[in-house]
């Protein structure tokens, strides 16, 4: 019987701290306004909050949710990945890193469908990265090459 570890969790946030990430968005948040020349005001009237309201969430001190990111994406006129552009290595990596390096070898005991994988999709993600299409061309053949002489082994 196989037993499962204990996932490590997100470091905790102290109260009254702002979360890093939310600083982020928030900022993201107040530049595009800024940029279209729009008031907190008239921002938060067109979704439905009060200026205040926007205030907070341009400081971070609170959080944006799903659907009033998309709201004010919407707003806006930005995708909701432009909040998230630009966001320092160590909040989108270190803060991270721990979790995910527990999960890649905690979660892939569950996952049966190679193609819904974190090697998988780590290794599709990083193959269009390659930005030089010969280059790319390369590696495709590669793999071709290596799993072909990885089912003959198996075959002798």
């Amino acid at each position: 019987m196989s037993t499962i570890a204990k996932v490590v969790g997100l470091p905790k946030k102290k109260p009254g701290e702002a979360n890093p990430i939310d600083i982020h968005v928030g900022t993201r948040l107040r530049h595009r306004r800024t940029l279209l020349g729009m008031s907190q005001s008239k921002l938060g009237e067109t979704v439905g909050l009060t200026f205040q309201q926007i205030q907070k969430y341009e400081r971070g001190a609170n959080r944006i949710g799903a659907s009033r990111l998309y709201d004010l994406s919407r707003v806006l006129d930005v995708p909701i990945s432009y909040f998230f552009e630009e966001m320092p290595t160590e909040l989108s990596h270190d803060r991270y890193k721990e979790v995910n390096q527990q999960l890649s070898t905690d979660v892939s005991a569950f996952e049966t469908d190679n193609m819904t994988r974190r090697e998988t999709l780590e290794l599709v993600r990083n193959y269009y990265q390659i930005t030089n299409p010969a280059i790319r061309r390369r590696v495709f053949e590669l793999t071709k090459v290596l799993c072909d002489e990885s089912q003959d082994d198996e075959n002798t």
